[in-house]
């Protein structure tokens, strides 16, 4: 039944062939777990967007001064790079020190406590010029970066293919 307030669309003009269609939420990178965005992300950057590359010296840095090790995943410049542009999409105009910030973590020196230091800014201004070359983020006047329409319709795009994936796995999820 329609309410009295409630328009009518139908997906064809046809009047002999109509459906109704209800009112769907779009899905966006809110609605979906960070962890399964950015590893779907990280393999579509890696395999249809050539201006994210690793440059030759990713091999032997580490990310912060807080890390002991190189990274162990081969293919961590890609993950860095979703994981960059999903927060550029979440938290708006943000720059690399914020960024530095947010991917730092706790540095251990010996026998005194342990304190807070911050990632490196090299690997995140470079992934960041990378995801400009490449139309995915944009300068924002002074404020930082944040993803560009083309960014932001690549993510929703994801997070609907994601959706559809976790609601054909479980059903009983479909309402959220």
């Amino acid at each position: 039944m329609l309410n009295s307030g409630e328009k009518t669309r139908y997906i064809c003009r046809n009047p002999v062939r109509f459906k109704r269609l209800g009112r769907r939420k779009m899905t966006t990178a809110y609605d979906i777990p960070a962890d399964v965005l950015i590893e779907k992300l990280s393999g579509y950057i890696k395999e249809n967007v050539k201006e994210v590359q690793p440059p030759e010296w990713a091999g032997y840095v580490k990310t912060g001064s807080h890390v002991e090790r190189v990274p162990q995943n081969s293919d961590w410049w890609y993950i860095r790079s979703a994981s960059l542009l999903r927060k550029l999409y979440m938290n708006g105009p943000v720059g690399v020190s914020r960024l530095r910030k947010e991917y730092g973590g706790r540095k251990r020196v010996g026998m005194r406590p342990a304190h807070f230091a911050k990632a490196g800014g090299s690997i995140i201004r470079t992934i960041m010029q990378q995801l400009e070359q490449a139309g995915l983020a944009q300068k924002d006047s002074n404020n930082g970066r944040v993803a560009s329409n083309k960014g932001r319709s690549l993510l929703d795009a994801m997070s609907t293919q994601i959706k559809r994936d976790l609601d054909r796995e479980r059903p009983e999820l479909k309402d959220y």
